[in-house]
């Protein structure tokens, strides 16, 4: 039989401290915000509670926001726009996306996604987890472009992100979420 996790207060959301099953409310998740990135929450916890297989999330980009810098890497991922209008590039070309658009990237497909509407862009992401040893940041025009590419290719996300703000834990700010 596998136990409940416990959730616990962060004073930025709740997640969930160890192993097991869990019932989370978005809108009481711990968040995080980066000057520019946006905000995002992503459910799991730390150390023992992050998840091992699958990582999930959800973003929310303000109008010419990435979500990331332009990357690709060895697991698959894919995205669900919930909201919003936005472009994602891949492979260096540009695509307009807009609400219930799906993208599936396959690994090593170099995108990220910019919120190029009026209005904020929300992202569902999921990508599957294969340890990681694998991930590059190529220098991409289209990218640059959008404030969303690195100078020189690296494999260091410490480098690809140097210059940018930290992530800020929060708590879900009222209105980012359609519906909600």
């Amino acid at each position: 039989m596998i136990d409940e996790a416990k959730l616990v207060d962060t004073g930025a959301g709740l997640v969930p401290e160890g192993e097991g099953w869990f019932v989370l409310n978005t809108m009481d998740a711990r968040w995080a915000e980066s000057q520019e990135f946006g905000r995002y929450t992503r459910w799991e916890g730390d150390d023992d509670a992050r998840f091992k297989e699958l990582g999930i999330n959800i973003n929310v980009l303000l109008p010419g926001q990435p979500a990331c810098m332009y990357h690709g890497e060895d697991a698959q991922e894919d995205f669900l726009i919930l909201a919003g209008e936005g472009t994602l590039i891949v492979e260096s070309e540009e695509r307009p996306l807009q609400t219930w658009d799906f993208v599936h990237c396959p690994a090593w497909t170099e995108h990220v996604i910019v919120a190029t509407g009026a209005e904020p862009l929300v992202v569902l992401a999921v990508g599957a987890r294969n340890g990681r040893e694998g991930l590059i940041y190529p220098r991409d025009e289209v990218a640059l472009k959008h404030g969303a590419g690195v100078e020189r290719e690296t494999p260091d996300g410490d480098e690809a992100y140097a210059g940018t703000a930290e992530l800020v834990p929060i708590r879900y700010i009222d209105g980012d979420l359609p519906g909600a």
